[in-house]
């Protein structure tokens, strides 16, 4: 059998490997535009501020290595141009010399990968503006530092690369300034989420424009003029634009194979494209978001590299395998915390249209009486069957941990009961006795039997808006943490003092209660509703 590959890194070089270890007689041609086959493109930022300080280490392994050890004929620096489906044959281009020429197949794997968005703005073109995607990239970023004095940076996207990428110019010493056109950074964050990295970024001196766009560049002699929506100008002698990617489908397309409705390469459960002798995987492939069930673009190398897995042990033992979803789990490291998320969040489910509830925690990354414990703040969404549909944790330690067991838990199907039933490792400097998914799924299940009912932060803030007269809104706190700040409007009664100052209240009037971080609101609550309170 002669298989063909188009395109290396995650998918497809994950798949020439298995091949081979499938099939020893197989032919495999590894076909690669660029000069790396396999490259830690995730690890790229790192390197600008020296975290990762040799280049070497990015490289996943060397065309010679891979083809000593899997004989795999790799073509580096080869571009498949053409895709012939009827005689199975690619055009391929040598883009050293030009030459051109067809290579036949049994099999065909796509692994093309996402080309980097990057809009047709006046001044785009200028030599301080770069983008970020593999070495090369890299490459260009590192020599232009090396040969000027930045002292100013402008990253434009609040997404994973967007956020490395600032961190790392400011862990260099370069002022940093970060552009997003959404109202929060981090999409797969639902907005309280995200302003927990907003008030971190800000700390750390990230100068943060949201809800603004780039209009334009504007090229000085020593310095570049970035120009916003809102009429403000930055300065700045390096840009890198990290706004998003897009599937390559460019070959797929033009073979006539069939796309999906959000522009990526349509597959089968076996990760077939439209004709069956010729599979995809990895950032150009549409596929199927678990939860929802929808089509969805995830650009994930985790996925993509089961996929490759997948595919390989398609193609040689007859289609056994099938793929069942991308749930979406990622983590960012954004200066001092972790910000992750698995499953669907609310704007996704409210798009599409699916009812849900949710609960935010505050717990201790381990047990508040040993040295360096941490808050992790972990939202739960699910619905009223008890399952879950997603969850998000932002936190300095531990958050890997937590969204990890969540995305095992909902994998497996696990309901929020169950999540209060995890028998999880526990020790001081690890975690606490009450662990924070265990706490999260006691929350959610007191909300679904209605032990508590809880008030979303925005319909609170539209009812102080409207000046609801009706609405008493009560402090837990003690009297010292009142006077640090409150909710305008609210009364302080300290939860210790609560059972004798019930005459204060009006037991006409709905109630709202609230203090740091949930516990002493939930007790004050369970006091008041047995008293006849609402």
């Amino acid at each position: 059998m002669k298989i063909i590959i188009v395109g290396g890194v995650a998918g497809g070089a994950t798949a020439a490997a298995r091949l081979r270890r499938n099939d020893e007689m197989a032919e495999i041609v590894l076909v690669e535009r660029g000069q790396y086959i396999s490259f830690a493109n995730c690890g790229l930022p790192y390197h600008i501020s020296g975290t990762i300080q040799e280049r070497e280490q990015l490289l996943v392994t060397s065309e010679e290595t891979f083809t000593d050890r899997y004989r795999v004929d790799v073509r580096s620096h080869t571009e498949a141009i053409a895709i012939d489906r009827k005689a199975k044959v690619v055009r391929l281009r040598d883009l050293a010399t030009g030459d051109e020429s067809d290579e036949a197949y049994d099999k065909l794997l796509l692994s093309p990968g996402a080309e980097p968005l990057r809009p047709k703005l006046p001044g785009i073109d200028s030599a301080r503006v770069f983008g970020l995607r593999n070495i090369p990239d890299l490459d260009r970023i590192m020599s232009h530092l090396s040969q000027h004095s930045a002292r100013r940076a402008v990253v434009i996207g609040g997404g994973f690369i967007g956020i490395e990428v600032a961190e790392n110019l400011h862990e260099k010493g370069i002022s940093t300034t970060l552009v997003e056109g959404a109202d929060q950074i981090l999409a797969p964050l639902d907005y309280e989420m995200a302003a927990i990295v907003h008030s971190h970024m800000h700390d750390k001196n990230i100068e943060l424009y949201l809800s603004n766009r780039v209009e334009r560049f504007e090229d000085k002699d020593d310095y570049t003029l970035v120009y916003l929506s809102n009429g403000r100008r930055l300065q700045a002698d390096i840009i890198i634009l990290a706004i998003g990617v897009h599937p390559e489908t460019t070959l797929a397309r033009a073979a006539g194979l069939e796309l999906g409705a959000t522009g990526g390469i349509k597959v089968n459960a076996h990760l077939q494209t439209s004709d069956p002798d010729i599979y995809a995987v990895g950032d150009a492939i549409e596929i199927t978001q678990t939860i929802s069930g929808k089509p969805a673009l995830i650009p994930l190398a985790g996925p993509a590299n089961r996929q490759g897995r997948m595919v390989a042990d398609n193609i040689v033992f007859a289609n056994s395998k099938e793929y069942k979803g991308t749930l979406g789990t990622a983590i960012l490291k954004a200066f001092d915390l972790g910000a992750a998320s698995t499953g669907l969040n609310e704007k996704q489910l409210l798009a599409a249209d699916v009812p849900f509830l949710s609960c935010i925690t505050h717990s201790g990354s381990h047990a508040s009486y040993y040295p360096g414990a941490k808050q992790v703040s972990i939202k739960l969404l699910f619905n009223e069957s008890g399952e879950i549909l997603g969850a998000q944790a932002v936190g300095a330690s531990g958050v890997d941990k937590r969204i990890d067991v969540i995305a095992t838990a909902i994998h497996a199907g696990l309901k929020i009961d169950d999540l209060t039933e995890l028998e999880l490792a526990y020790a001081p400097p690890f975690s606490s006795a009450k662990e924070p998914v265990n706490m999260t799924g006691y929350v959610a299940s007191n909300i679904l039997n209605q032990s508590v009912e809880v008030i979303d932060w925005r319909e609170l803030r539209d009812k102080l808006e409207s000046s609801d007269t009706s609405l008493q809104l009560v402090d837990v706190r003690t009297a010292a943490e009142f006077e640090f700040g409150s909710i305008p409007t609210a009364r302080n009664i300290d939860i210790n003092h609560l059972r004798d100052q019930l005459s204060e209240l009006d037991p006409k009037l709905p109630l709202v209660v609230f203090c740091q971080v949930g516990i002493r609101g939930y007790l004050a609550y369970r006091l008041l509703k047995q008293r006849g309170f609402t």
